[in-house]
């Protein structure tokens, strides 16, 4: 009796041990927009220094949004723990491209709503950014400075959401 217990046990542990080492796939980021939802993995995920990339276009995630409505996003805590970032494009009521881009420092929020900027505005593209701790640099090396002196950090992955207008 004591032998199937230890053997039982045994299995438990392997089984739990089996369980904790499976590897995990990148994160995904969920979509929510005029009454339909998406989840979708990054089209790139790459490690924290931007060196070993893993590039998945067919992740590239659609959703059917009528003018004027907006799109929620919903990020895990493996990107919201990090420095992460929203670029919304839409197109203005004479059809001209606009963009803007919203920045969440580390343990911010989960979510954001993208929004057209308008009632006669359509949504086009919403892409989250994790930021990775690298940077642009020129051909020697140099740190690239954005306009206030600061190193241009490199995104490390992104999730998008391509908007098909209803």
């Amino acid at each position: 009796m004591r032998r199937s217990r230890l053997f039982g046990l045994l299995a438990a542990g392997a089984l739990a041990l089996t369980g904790c080492s499976a590897t995990v796939g990148p994160p995904e980021v969920t979509f929510y927009g005029d009454g339909h939802t998406v989840d979708t993995g990054p089209a790139v995920h790459c490690d924290t220094l931007v060196r070993d990339c893993d590039k998945h276009p067919e992740d590239i995630a659609t959703l059917k949004v009528r003018k004027g409505m907006p799109v929620q996003i919903s990020v895990p805590s493996e990107v919201s723990d990090t420095p992460w970032l929203v670029n919304v494009e839409y197109a203005d009521a004479n059809g001209k491209s606009q963009i803007k881009q919203q920045f969440f420092a580390p343990g911010s929020t989960l979510a954001y709503t993208a929004t057209p900027g308008g009632a006669d505005n359509q949504l086009v593209v919403v892409e989250v950014q994790q930021i990775g701790a690298a940077y642009a640099a020129d051909q020697a090396g140099n740190p690239i400075l954005d306009e206030n002196g600061n190193p241009q950090l490199v995104a490390r992955a992104y999730w998008s959401l391509q908007i098909q207008p209803q």
